[in-house]
């Protein structure tokens, strides 16, 4: 954990943007590998932290910055398990360190106060991804319901401090309903 954390206390350092590191390509780039690092440490998320839970998806929070500059969840997805539609307070990063979730991403329109979809995408263990807080990056989790292999695991870094994680990361909203004519 403690190679995870100096990689993301080196992309603040790096940062020319410090109020919103997310609009730094080189910060984006850093989380990124920072997170690939982690790929590579396979004990860095404990068995306890792999332990789902029957009724959603479970955020195990597992590392934070002392400054309050980042905070580090593994999330952990049963089958038929999935997120909110959601766009981000904040910018995040994700890994996917083991099994397959999908992510499905939205567009914001503006005229229908709402989320479209645009596409899904199968995001297998090795996955990264990096999105800038606002609702051009608004996107939805999920596992597969049939899917019976083993617990699906993501790590995800969070530009909030650790006790904010549960309330001040995702930003809900709503789907647009197609109304029949």
């Amino acid at each position: 954990m403690a190679r995870l954390c100096a990689a993301l206390d080196a992309a603040f350092d790096a940062c020319s943007t410090p109020d919103d590191p997310s609009q730094c390509a080189a910060f984006a780039r850093d989380i990124r590998a920072a997170l690939a690092l982690a790929l590579a440490d396979p004990a860095l998320v404990t068995p306890a932290q792999r332990e789902g839970c029957a009724t959603r998806y479970r955020r195990h929070p597992i590392a934070a910055c002392g400054q309050g500059r980042y905070a580090v969840a593994a999330l952990v997805w049963l089958p038929g398990q999935a997120s909110p539609i959601h766009a981000h307070h904040t910018w995040c990063g994700y890994a996917v360190l083991e099994g397959t979730l999908t992510e499905t991403l939205y567009r914001w329109d503006t005229a229908r106060d709402g989320a479209t979809v645009l596409r899904s995408q199968a995001r297998a263990a090795g996955a990264l991804a990096f999105g800038a807080r606002g609702r051009a990056g608004i996107h939805r989790l999920s596992r597969a319901v049939g899917d019976a292999a083993g617990p699906c695991v993501s790590l995800h870094v969070y530009g909030v401090c650790a006790e904010k994680i549960a309330t001040d990361v995702n930003d809900i909203v709503p789907l647009v309903t197609l109304h029949a004519a």
